[in-house]
């Protein structure tokens, strides 16, 4: 039978909106938790995080309450908004899966290099020190530095970088494709009569 009627669409489009209204609580919630516990502590990525969630969450209730009222201009800055973030984030989420070896190193180095805040993360959690090579006149969070037993975090990380690309970039693209259904159903919702509305009225 399909979703054809203005009501099916509308559920399908809050339902839809809130999906990303969680999925937006759930990022700003585990970046928070992340820098509370000390796992994270550069405030660029947690504040990167928690920018995203926010700009997440903003359009997804822009989306929700232009669904629920049937309100075109909210639904057509939405369709928009949500068009232009399916293109950044299946371009990004592409690039993550066709990323090769080289590019990956050379990536990984660089920030590396970028941020000492993230160095010291990484190498508390890996429990390794330096990225090529261990430096003993250096300092280092990992906890095997005092026995002078650590081996250099490049190897640890590219173990586990190759894994979070492949995820970030499925997950990405997953999501990509919810977008674009999203503005689909937008597009097609706001160009449906609401059955309830004065027959006369002008959409």
């Amino acid at each position: 039978m399909g979703c054809a009627g203005f009501t099916c669409s509308k559920h399908s489009l809050c339902a839809l909106n809130i999906l990303y209204v969680l999925v937006s609580l759930l990022m700003i919630a585990i970046a928070a938790w992340g820098k509370w516990f000390g796992l994270v502590s550069s405030f660029q990525v947690v504040g990167g995080v928690i920018g995203v969630g926010v700009f997440l969450f903003f359009v997804a209730l822009a989306g929700l309450i232009g669904a629920v009222k049937h309100h075109q201009v909210l639904l057509f800055f939405y369709m928009i908004i949500l068009f232009m973030v399916f293109i950044v984030q299946f371009s990004v989420s592409s690039a993550c899966l066709a990323i090769n070896k080289e590019q990956q190193d050379h990536l990984l180095e660089v920030g590396w290099n970028n941020s000492r805040s993230t160095q010291k993360d990484v190498e508390k959690t890996l429990n390794c020190c330096g990225f090529r090579q261990v430096d003993l006149n250096a300092t280092c969070p990992a906890a095997c530095f005092p026995n002078h037993s650590c081996l250099p975090c490049a190897d640890k990380i590219q173990e586990h970088a190759d894994e979070v690309l492949r995820f970030v970039g499925g997950t990405g693209l997953f999501f990509s494709f919810t977008e674009i259904v999203g503005v689909w159903l937008t597009y097609r919702y706001r160009n449906q009569k609401d059955p309830r509305a004065n027959p006369s009225a002008f959409l």
